[in-house]
């Protein structure tokens, strides 16, 4: 008995210490960092999420019947949807406006002022967007911009729409967002004296430990044709980070080729005749419908994968919602055939494209699958899209108190997120 009240003791003494040093702040934060960390790997070696696969449940002939009342429901304008995965007709009207001179071999552009990402939680996006923003004389830094694209510290992904809203509603500089883009295009506009920012796919370490693939941006500031290659102010790497053409071209595929161009709004005139055919939003969509739907029988693996991915977002981005959604689920027949360890199982954190689809298709419970798997996964779910159109697949089937919570999630993510917000003001529901 004396033993056991000895050790009874012995264990409220330690107790009490623990507690004594748990209550210093540095201990305490490194003590729960490591924590987390364990419980992160603990839960991806018990459920890896590049285990899990997405089976649509509906068929093409469910989206036949629901597209006109969807249509109607998303008040969108009727159109015609593609059934058929055919490739659109080129547009010729508008040529790029070349340079007076033919393009130099080598360009490098100097005065970007390099921002990493490290020490703040996910912060690529606003250390990119700073440094894009620094070559035209911007005096702000990276927090200037995380502060306001992700008012949630852990938030997992700044969308591109996002940073072009910062830099049209915080700055007295203009910017340009485009999908469909070429590297001939990138070096154009670098020779015009244009950085242009790119988001691309990588394949890196994570914190559980395990390579994996995730977006990345990066702003490419030169190129040099005789080493085939480009220098990129990579926030994860370092300055002046050498990425050939073909290993830039393979990541950005992952995102649909999508590009940002900032600049001085006295030099508008410029960039528009570098972008030529760019200029106008539906056509660069068009282009990069045609190269996507010519890459779905050109490619094979992961990039076939995202050929038909980036042929639905196009889709989408043209309100062609019926054709869009026959090219996520082709796209996700050919996610299950990769191997595991190639399967980009965070694609619906940068690219919500697919709810669009679903929902304006009227496949709900599609939108509400994929949201859910998409949160699961994740193992801290800090997804305020996913957790947003989850809600709406929830209102539209009927489960109004599973929609109000989840957007107020949505809002605890992102503070101020416009669409949440709109969502329960719509419902009559406060935030």
């Amino acid at each position: 008995m004396k033993r056991l009240k000895r050790l009874g003791i012995l264990l409220v003494v330690l107790a009490v210490m623990s507690c004594a040093v748990l209550a210093i702040p540095g201990v305490r934060e490194r003590v729960l960092w490591h924590l987390q960390q364990w419980s992160i790997q603990a839960r991806y070696t018990f459920r890896p999420p590049e285990k899990q696969v997405f089976v649509p449940q509906s068929t093409v002939d469910t989206i036949i019947r629901a597209t006109q009342t969807a249509l109607a429901m998303a008040n969108t304008p009727t159109i015609e949807p593609t059934l058929t995965f055919t490739l659109p007709p080129e547009s010729p009207t508008l040529t790029p406006t070349p340079l007076p001179t033919p393009l130099p071999a080598q360009v490098t552009l100097s005065g970007v002022k390099y921002f990493d990402q490290h020490g703040l939680w996910n912060y690529c996006a606003p250390a990119n967007l700073a440094m894009a923003l620094s070559f035209w004389g911007w005096n702000g830094d990276r927090t200037d911009v995380g502060k306001w694209v992700k008012p949630f510290e852990k938030d997992k992904n700044v969308m591109p729409y996002e940073l072009a809203d910062y830099v049209q509603e915080q700055t007295n500089l203009s910017v340009v967002l485009r999908s469909g883009g070429t590297l001939d295009l990138l070096k154009r506009l670098i020779a015009g004296g244009f950085p242009v920012l790119v988001e691309k796919g990588a394949y890196m370490q994570d914190i559980s430990g395990k390579v994996s693939w995730m977006g990345h941006y990066a702003v490419v500031t030169g190129y040099d044709d005789s080493q085939q290659r480009f220098i990129t102010q990579d926030s994860f790497y370092q300055a002046n980070y050498p990425v050939s053409y073909a290993d830039l071209e393979q990541g950005w595929r992952a995102f649909n080729f999508v590009f940002l161009v900032v600049y001085p709004p006295e030099r508008e005139v410029e960039v528009m005749a570098l972008l030529g055919p760019y200029t106008d939003a539906t056509q660069a969509l068009t282009i990069a419908l045609n190269r996507a739907t010519s890459e779905t029988a050109q490619l094979e693996g992961a990039s076939r994968f995202f050929a038909w991915y980036n042929r639905g977002t196009s889709l989408v981005g043209l309100q062609d919602y019926l054709g869009a959604a026959g090219a996520y689920d082709e796209a996700f027949r050919v996610y299950a055939e990769l191997p595991e360890k190639e399967r980009p199982w965070r694609m619906l954190w940068y690219q919500t494209g697919p709810y669009f689809a679903y929902f304006y298709s009227g496949r709900y419970a599609d939108v509400n699958n994929l949201a859910t798997q998409t949160i699961e996964a994740a193992s801290e779910p800090y997804i305020e899209e996913s957790f947003y159109w989850r809600a709406k697949a929830r209102q539209a089937m009927g489960d109004w108190d599973g929609a109000v919570n989840d957007l107020r999630t949505s809002l605890e993510y992102h503070p101020g997120f416009q669409p949440s917000l709109a969502a329960l003001s719509d419902m009559g529901v406060s935030p």
